[in-house]
C-alpha cells in the first residue's frame, strides 16, 4: 500500500505518516472560541481537518479526533461583561450555532468536543506540575507564568529568533504579537469582572482562571495522551498559541507533544485576510440565506490546496456552484442507469488509484477533484453507449460513492420544500404520460408550471429528471 504523506510544520517537510500505534490516529484540532459565530475563514480550517479525517479513514486508519470549544478567554469575558451576562450565557447559544453550521457544511463530528470550563481540574494540575519543575512561577500580580528561558526548545515551531525573547518580561493577554515573545500567563489571577461573569475558580494560587494556551494542552493530553499523532489548526495559531502549547506540554511531560503539526492557510476575501476586525466576514448563515449549497462550499474549499491561500470571490463561488450541479446531475444519471459497459470497471479502477494517490500526497484535494471530473466524463461517455453490463456499472457506482465519502460534494435538492416534492413527482408523471400520448402542448404546460416553482426538467437517455435551481 502506498504511504500516506503529510507536511509537518515542525520540520518544514512532507513526511510519511502513520499513527504511532499503527491503527488509530489521535488528532487534535483547535476549535472555535465561542463568543461570535465562526466565520468562513475558521470553517476553511475546520473543513481542512474534515478532509484530513476522511482521507485518513479512506487510507484504512481509525481516527479519534478532539476539537476543543474555547468557552472562557479574554474575548468571552469582555463580551459577557459588556452584556452583563455570565460566560455560559454568552457561549451556549454560540456553541449551538457552531454545531448547526458544522452540520450544514457536512463536517463529520469529532469524537470529543471538550469545553475548557469542564477541564479546570486538569489545567490546575498541569500548572502545578510545571511549578514543581521550576518552570512556572507566581508573579506579583498573583498570576502564574511560564518562564520561557527555562525551556530551551522554545520557538522551534515558528522559527523564532531566541535572541529576540524578552527574558523575564511578562505578557498577560492570551493573544500577542510575535515581537512580544515573553513569559506567558498559565493561570490568571481573578479580576472583579471574572468573578461577576462566572469565570473564576479556586486554585493553589488563589481565585483565577486558565490562560488560553493552557486550555488546549490540558484537554489534548487528558483525552488523547501525552503524545498525540496530529495537531491541526490555522497558520495564525503557530505563534503564540501552538508554540506555547508545545512549551508547557513538553516541559511538564518530557515527551514530544505532537508528532505532526499541520496548518491550513488563510481564506481571503477579494485578496484580504478574512478577519472580524476588517469587517469582511462571511458566515455560514450568509451562505445559507443566499441558497449556496454546502456542496458548493466544500468544492470551493477543496479547489485550492490547504497550504495555499484561497481567495473567496463571487466568481469562484459561482464556478463551484456550477461544478457541483454537474456532479449532482452525474450522480442522478449513475444511480438511474440500467446498465453500463465492461470498460467502466477499468475507468473505475484508474480513478480509485488516482484519487487515493492525490489524497495520500499531503491531502491534494485539487488533484482529487480533478480526477473526479475526468472520471465523470469517461463514465458519461460509456453510459451514452447504453450498454447492459451490470458489473462495470457497479464498479463505477462504488468508486464514485467511495470518493464522495471524502469530498461530499453531491448537492441536495437545495430549497425544495418537503410538501412540494410529491407535487413535483406527480407533475413529472403527468408530463411523461402526456409525452407518451404525444400531447406535447400539455407536456410543455407542465414544464412551465414546474419552472414557475424553480424546477428545471432535463430529458436524458435514461428518462426525465428534475432539479431545483437557485
Amino acid at each position: 500500500m502506498p504511504e500516506f504523506r503529510l507536511y509537518n510544520s515542525m520540520t518544514r517537510s512532507v513526511e510519511p505518516f502513520a499513527p504511532a500505534d499503527g491503527e488509530t490516529v489521535r488528532m487534535y484540532a483547535c476549535g472555535p472560541t465561542v463568543y461570535n459565530p465562526a466565520h468562513l475563514g475558521n470553517f476553511r480550517t475546520f473543513l481542512f481537518a474534515d478532509l484530513m479525517r476522511r482521507s485518513l479513514k479512506l487510507a484504512g486508519f481509525k481516527v479519534r479526533q478532539v476539537m476543543n470549544l474555547t468557552d472562557v478567554d479574554d474575548k468571552i469575558i469582555k463580551r459577557a461583561t459588556e452584556q452583563k451576562k455570565t460566560v455560559r450565557e454568552v457561549t451556549e447559544p454560540v456553541i449551538g450555532m457552531f454545531i448547526a453550521d458544522r452540520d450544514y457544511l457536512r463536517i463529520e463530528p469529532a469524537e470529543h468536543y471538550p469545553r475548557a470550563t469542564d477541564f479546570i481540574v486538569e489545567m490546575v494540575d498541569l500548572v502545578r506540575r510545571l511549578e514543581m519543575k521550576g518552570i512556572a512561577y507566581q508573579a506579583d500580580d498573583k498570576s502564574v507564568y511560564f518562564a520561557i528561558d527555562r525551556f530551551p526548545g522554545y520557538g522551534r515551531l515558528s522559527r523564532l529568533d531566541t535572541r529576540e525573547l524578552k527574558t523575564g518580561a511578562r505578557v498577560a493577554q492570551d493573544d500577542y504579537a510575535k515581537e512580544n515573545a515573553q513569559d506567558f500567563a498559565l493561570w490568571k489571577s481573578a479580576t472583579p469582572d471574572d468573578e461577576a461573569c462566572g469565570a473564576a475558580w479556586d486554585s493553589p494560587w488563589g481565585r483565577g482562571r486558565p490562560g488560553w494556551h493552557l486550555e488546549c494542552s490540558a484537554m489534548a493530553m487528558s483525552l488523547l495522551g501525552e503524545t498525540i499523532d496530529i495537531h491541526t489548526g490555522g497558520v495564525d495559531l503557530q505563534f503564540p498559541h501552538h508554540e506555547d502549547e508545545i512549551a508547557q506540554s513538553e516541559a511538564a511531560t518530557g515527551k514530544p507533544f505532537a508528532r505532526f503539526w499541520c496548518h491550513g492557510e488563510f481564506l481571503l476575501t477579494d485578496g484580504a485576510k478574512m478577519a472580524k476586525r476588517v469587517g469582511n466576514v462571511s458566515t455560514v448563515e450568509d451562505l445559507r440565506s443566499q441558497q449556496v449549497s454546502a456542496a458548493a462550499v466544500r468544492h470551493l474549499m477543496f479547489s485550492t490546496h490547504y497550504r495555499k491561500q484561497l481567495n473567496l470571490s463571487g466568481a469562484a463561488l459561482e464556478a463551484s456552484m456550477e461544478a457541483v450541479r454537474r456532479v449532482g446531475d452525474f450522480a442522478g444519471r449513475l444511480a438511474a442507469a440500467p446498465g453500463g459497459t465492461p470498460a467502466l470497471a477499468t475507468v473505475a479502477e484508474t480513478f480509485r488509484a488516482e484519487f487515493d494517490d492525490a489524497l495520500r500526497d499531503d491531502l491534494n484535494a485539487p488533484r482529487a477533484q480533478a480526477a473526479l471530473f475526468v472520471f465523470i466524463n469517461h463514465v458519461n461517455a460509456e453510459l451514452d453507449k447504453r450498454g447492459s453490463d451490470v458489473a462495470g456499472l457497479a464498479a463505477a457506482r462504488e468508486a464514485f460513492a467511495r470518493a464522495d465519502a471524502v469530498l461530499n460534494i453531491v448537492p441536495e435538492r437545495e430549497g425544495v420544500d418537503a410538501s412540494l416534492e410529491p407535487w413535483v413527482e406527480q407533475q413529472m408523471l403527468a408530463r411523461k404520460a402526456a409525452r407518451g400520448r404525444r400531447d406535447f402542448a400539455a407536456a410543455d404546460q407542465i414544464r412551465k408550471a414546474l419552472e414557475e416553482k424553480g424546477i428545471v426538467v432535463e430529458d436524458t437517455a435514461e428518462g426525465a429528471r428534475w432539479k431545483k435551481v437557485r
